[in-house]
């Protein structure tokens, strides 16, 4: 049986033909059989949204705290760091390896099964953004100022300094090739598959089930409706809030750094100090702040669409200007090799001896907190642009198009800096600092007093969208998923980053970028335990979706009617639909009854009263639509029944007020 259109009218069954149920037996929710719900959207629902003063609260008090603690005793706060990463990599390294493995086989599991088919949204919902659309919006969160701070240095390093167990020389082709693979091992399918979780899980959510967009409803299926409303809901979202916040700020942190080596570039004066590098955050800070109370949205998103280009021609100028040559034959070979050591980089650990375990905590381990970090903010902005595709297309799309964002980027900075250094490139050296490699490499092309202009104003764009869009992210999940949350709200959590980003520079002292890591670690390492239950709850929200509810009944219906028609009738049979002896019926084995399949299509008002609703025509019974977010006045109801009562007065005379929402 085909799934019924938003705007068909399903098939209403009866009290005495629900499941051979008696007439006395209770009804369905809106006397619609789980199996034929359409779906849900947020949107329709009924939500007041508000501050939630224990999220906000507690999160906005722990965070003011730490800041604090950082400026005033950063010595303190650094041995404290150092002492939790320590714990951490030693004893849970091992927990974020097997999250994203397990991540990304889940995900590609969904995607060829028989959930593949299940859409994020109603049934019959078309794509929200074309799929050109949808694609270009992925390449733009593949684009970031990790690309511009890691992508000429990671691949360096790996080429200078090969992993451990790989086998290979420094500074060799093999090296080039092998550095190049481990640069996209850790910023591809793994990576995108904490983000790709995390979107699918909200999206699914928001315009499947109905849900308010925070990480604490995807966890209905496992907690209930009650306790997630309760401090194990509240506590989840707080733990989205801190991840979100160093993972952010660590990108503002490194952006920091680079734009600061950039104003020592240009200017021509020697290494700035933290008090410098502060003041860049603060001047930053006030453009962000500037864009997020202004209410220049729009202004925003041309300036990130005009960043987005200038960064592509930045990177085209690479490759052309550049060994335009050496790069068109890397990059495919790069990906070969990436493919060829998948596994055994998959499987390097603490196990394979010291040297091996030094490497993952300082790199792999540290990017898989990062991811875990980054995964609430990017999966929301992932689930924003991707309702009405199915889980199939998600999936597919958002492991593939960022994996080959990563191929193109670094491929191109990494591969244009490695090349450099093997032809002798004086500005290409060991002691070169990963802020510096990016001015390096432009210094060594055309037009080297030029580009570097260029790059600091990608980076500082991206600083600021950033700042700007992860505040968004924060304000919701502290507002009950509000969408558009209180600017107030959002310029804290904006101000928060900054601190954050502050103490992370203070911490690591000389070296700025052990600050970032450590802190990102230690801050991940909550919400990656989240990521593991999280698939748990997605998991069995699929098991009891509509559409997987009539895949399982004409699946067994088929087999019945098949095996029914050749027993009775051989060759000559054919399939109708009619009433089934009961305990026979395509649906016998399944309680179309219990909770799990029923309680999450009630509707309820603002304040969580069930109200009465017609899945046929799409409306509720007391006249509340999503367009005015009210209900009908009653003289307006009047109105439409006598074509009266346009006087604005009851019959009593007492003035007519607008029903609250």
């Amino acid at each position: 049986m085909d799934a019924p259109r938003p705007t068909d009218h399903p098939v209403q069954p009866t009290a005495a033909t629900r499941s051979g149920r008696p007439e006395a037996a209770e009804s369905y929710p809106h006397d619609i059989h789980p199996g034929l719900v359409p779906g849900i959207a947020v949107d329709e629902q009924r939500v007041r949204y508000g501050t939630d003063k224990a999220v906000f609260g507690v999160a906005a008090v722990l965070i003011v705290a730490f800041i604090i603690w950082g400026v005033t005793n950063t010595a303190s706060l650094a041995a404290v760091s150092a002492a939790a990463l320590s714990w951490v990599v030693h004893n849970t390294g091992w927990l974020f390896n097997l999250l994203v493995a397990i991540v990304l086989v889940f995900l590609l599991y969904l995607a060829f099964s028989r959930y593949g088919r299940i859409p994020l949204g109603r049934d019959g919902e078309a794509p929200e953004y074309k799929t050109f659309s949808w694609i270009s919006m992925m390449f733009s969160a593949g684009v970031g100022i990790g690309i511009f701070f890691f992508g000429p240095y990671e691949p360096l390093l790996y080429f200078m300094s090969p992993a451990p167990g790989v086998g290979t020389d420094p500074e060799t082709l093999d090296a080039m090739h092998k550095g190049m693979a481990q640069t996209l091992y850790h910023w591809g399918f793994h990576a995108w598959a904490l983000y790709s979780l995390v979107g699918a899980a909200v999206a699914y959510g928001a315009y499947r089930r109905g849900r308010v967009p925070l990480m604490s409803s995807i966890f209905t299926p496992i907690f209930g409706r009650d306790r997630v409303a309760g401090w194990q809901g509240k506590t989840i979202d707080m733990l989205a809030i801190v991840a979100t916040l160093f993972g952010t700020a660590a990108s503002l942190g490194i952006g920091t750094l680079q734009i600061g080596r950039g104003v020592e570039i240009v200017a021509g004066i020697g290494r700035l100090g933290n008090g410098l590098l502060v003041a860049i955050i603060a001047i930053l800070t006030i453009a962000f702040v500037a864009s997020a109370v202004s209410g220049i949205g729009r202004g925003i998103k041309w300036l990130s669409n005009i960043n987005m280009t200038v960064a592509f021609c930045l990177a085209l100028f690479i490759f052309v200007a550049g060994p335009t040559l050496f790069l068109l034959n890397f990059l495919p070979s790069a990906v070969m090799q990436y493919f060829t050591d998948f596994f055994q980089m998959m499987g390097r650990s603490a196990s394979w001896g010291p040297d091996a375990a030094a490497f993952s905590e300082s790199w792999t381990v540290f990017y898989w907190a990062w991811w875990a970090s980054w995964a609430p903010f990017v999966g929301i902005f992932l689930a924003r642009i991707s309702r009405g595709r199915t889980l199939k297309q998600y999936f597919l799309a958002t492991l593939a198009v960022p994996f080959m964002v990563c191929v193109l980027a670094f491929g191109t900075f990494g591969g244009a800096t490695m090349w450099l250094r093997a032809n002798g490139n004086p500005q290409i050296t060991s002691e070169s600092s990963p802020q510096d490699l990016l001015f390096d490499v432009l210094h060594a092309l055309p037009l080297g007093e030029i580009t570097p202009f260029v790059a600091m104003f990608c980076i500082a764009v991206f600083f600021i969208t950033s700042a700007d869009s992860a505040s968004l992210v924060m304000g919701t999940l502290s507002q009950r998923g509000n969408p558009a949350p209180d600017k107030k709200v959002t310029v804290f959590w904006g101000l928060a980053m900054m601190g954050i980003a502050v103490v992370m520079l203070l911490v690591g002292g000389s070296d700025a970028l052990s600050g970032l890591q450590n802190l990102i670690i230690v801050s991940a390492l909550p919400f990656s335990v989240i990521l593991l239950l999280m698939m748990v709850a997605f998991f069995r929200d699929l098991q009891t979706d509509p559409a997987a509810i009539r895949r399982e009944y004409g699946m067994t219906a088929l087999e019945n009617a098949v095996r029914s028609g050749i027993d009775e009738h051989g060759d000559d049979f054919a399939l109708v639909v009619e009433k089934a002896p009961d305990g026979e019926g395509a649906g016998s084995e399944f309680d179309s009854y219990a909770d799990e399949v029923t309680e999450w299509y009630q509707r309820t008002d603002e304040d969580g009263n069930p109200v009465d609703y017609d899945y046929g025509k799409g409306e509720y019974a007391d006249g509340w639509t999503p367009e005015t977010g009210a209900l009908p006045t009653v003289d307006t109801a009047r109105a439409d029944a006598t074509g009266t009562g346009d006087d604005g007065r009851r019959p009593d005379g007492d003035p007519e007020r607008e029903l609250a929402r």
